[in-house]
């Protein structure tokens, strides 16, 4: 595996002159700093011209999926085409997950991928940057703002824990047995395409409460339904009185968790605000 530059490609399917590149999709293999190849896509901004105005220039989204999730899940690519009417986007799959090297750690050594595939965005040509993370993608968005400052102009985190080793409902429950038990890592194998490693945290990643005062003055989207089967509204309350001013809350009516929860409502309302933000 190498070990070279994070962010730095490994291999491109597509290779586009250089004038060309900010319009011309990509797919790629980054490698983290850690070694790991990370399965990576680039779309260009859509032409598309509404209420909203143009799509920003300089702006690219870069999206951190939930856990089982990969950068060909449908919900996935929902997500990427809806922010591609407001700037380019990036879309990975995190280790363990499709077609990606490595093992999940659930979130911890996954800020890497995200660090490696914001390089990549950079590397493109885009000035300005703005993660957005869904569920697990959520902590880890929030997690790499605190500890890369700098590195991105807006973050949303959309469906995040607040805190480690929860199991207070049913569905973290079954989660906690998929990932702790060897039965369960089976299953997220053969069920989910999805590979876990078996190794505890050691030390304990910083948590996402924790994180979220280290990412100001950059701007800050914590967004959670108030139908969240996963994490209830504890959660989300529990990162805004973390982040203080500099940060904003939008608690959706009738949402459950995640991008199979997030409409093309909402996807256009957190397009627009980072675009407001970041753009």
């Amino acid at each position: 595996m190498s070990n070279g530059r994070a962010g730095h490609p490994a291999r491109s399917l597509v290779r586009p002159h250089s004038e060309t590149s900010r319009r011309t999709p990509m797919r790629t293999f980054l490698h983290t700093a850690d070694g790991i190849s990370i399965d990576s896509v680039y779309d260009p901004a859509a032409v598309v011209y509404d209420a909203s105005g143009p799509p920003s220039r300089g702006l690219v989204f870069v999206v951190a999926h939930g856990f089982t999730g990969d950068v060909d899940r449908p919900h996935v690519r929902r997500v990427a085409t809806a922010f591609m009417r407001y700037g380019a986007v990036v879309t990975f799959s995190f280790r363990g997950h499709g077609r990606s090297g490595g093992r999940s750690t659930v979130g911890d050594r996954e800020v890497l991928d995200l660090a490696a595939a914001v390089e990549w965005a950079r590397s493109l040509g885009h000035t300005r940057v703005a993660t957005v993370g869904f569920s697990m993608g959520g902590s880890v968005v929030l997690r790499h703002a605190a500890l890369h400052t700098g590195t991105v102009d807006a973050v949303v985190s959309v469906s995040a824990p607040a805190r480690w080793y929860y199991r207070g409902t049913a569905p973290m429950r079954r989660l906690h047995w998929l990932v702790t038990r060897p039965e369960g890592r089976l299953v997220g194998r053969y069920g989910f395409r999805t590979r876990i490693h078996h190794r505890e945290w050691s030390p304990v990643p910083l948590s996402p409460t924790e994180a979220v005062p280290k990412i100001a003055p950059t701007p800050l989207l914590i967004v959670h339904g108030d139908r969240d089967g996963y994490f209830p509204v504890d959660h989300p309350r529990m990162l805004a009185e973390a982040a203080g001013d500099h940060g904003e809350l939008w608690l959706e009516p009738g949402m459950g968790h995640a991008e199979h929860a997030a409409d093309d409502g909402l996807l256009a309302r957190i397009g627009d605000w980072a675009v407001a933000r970041a753009g």
